[in-house]
């Protein structure tokens, strides 16, 4: 039988902050790992530690100076992905499902309720129970995009138009391979000026931008960007070779960098928002 894990606590954090029109949102970052979770897991924490997006939350918290809100998971993604939407799962995740896997990433493991990594395989001695798939999505997936939803309906009330900036960091890229992707769902997620200002800012920040290629966006842009309606949505993919040291999870001499490259990326779209909101009202 399914080990039911304790309660998710501190599920996901939200911060203030509307003095720009800007919410960051940090889905992959969660490292609160309860007992259950790691009992339930094949090879242990370390393991599940591959899921994350190691230290974006500690990168984006200089933006918080700038006048930016953000909404952070600190449940793993091990646990739930935020960045997933409720029907992207793999059936033989839940304990007594059959079928398909909806979509290539859940059929590959990575899915609403990840499943497997290359190399090392099931992540899982056993599939979760649907009593703690429904607490999952209740405590943690829903919150999380209900939080987005009211902070971006908050930010539209007082400005014309509003930028999400979904953060996140992606495995070394070879060399020659731009170390800074920026998502937009192909421009289905925001205007084309407002990705390509937030390219020239990381580029003038000395690093190599692509877009779209090879993250597109996920659920998160997907769901909450709708251009047509003032609302952009941004996926921001940094190498983290870029701020790690070797091990990939802790911090080293570029961390600064990239955190500032979060910051001008915040203020920059910020004061464009803000100054095509103040044009507009002349």
């Amino acid at each position: 039988m399914s080990r039911a894990p304790a309660p998710c606590r501190a599920a996901i954090d939200i911060v203030a902050g509307d003095r720009i029109p800007v919410l960051l949102s940090v889905p992959h970052s969660g490292n609160a790992y309860d007992s259950g979770l790691i009992a339930r897991s094949r090879l242990g924490q370390a393991t599940l530690e591959r899921l994350e997006d190691p230290l974006v939350d500690q990168l984006i918290a200089r933006s918080h100076a700038s006048g930016a809100g953000a909404v952070i998971a600190r449940t793993p993604r091990a646990a739930i992905d935020c960045n997933r939407s409720e029907d992207e799962l793999d059936p033989r995740a839940v304990a007594g499902r059959t079928g398909d896997a909806p979509t290539p990433r859940a059929r590959a493991g990575l899915g609403l309720l990840p499943t497997r990594l290359a190399v090392i395989g099931d992540l899982w001695r056993e599939p979760i129970s649907e009593a703690e798939l429904a607490r999952l999505v209740t405590e943690v997936h829903r919150p999380y995009h209900g939080a987005i939803d009211a902070k971006l309906k908050r930010l539209s009330e007082r400005w014309s138009e509003v930028v999400l900036l979904d953060c996140h960091s992606m495995p070394p890229r070879p060399m020659g391979e731009a170390n800074v992707v920026i998502g937009d769902r192909h421009g289905s997620t925001s205007a084309p000026w407002v990705s390509e200002a937030a390219e020239r800012i990381a580029a003038r920040l000395g690093f190599s931008v692509a877009r779209n290629t090879p993250f597109a966006g996920g659920h998160i842009v997907e769901r909450h960007g709708m251009p047509s309606h003032g609302r952009h949505a941004l996926q921001i993919e940094v190498d983290r070779s870029c701020y790690c040291l070797r091990d990939s999870r802790t911090s080293g001499p570029g961390f600064e960098r990239v955190s500032n490259l979060f910051e001008h990326l915040t203020r920059g779209l910020g004061e464009l928002l803000a100054h095509r909101w103040r044009e507009a009202a002349e």
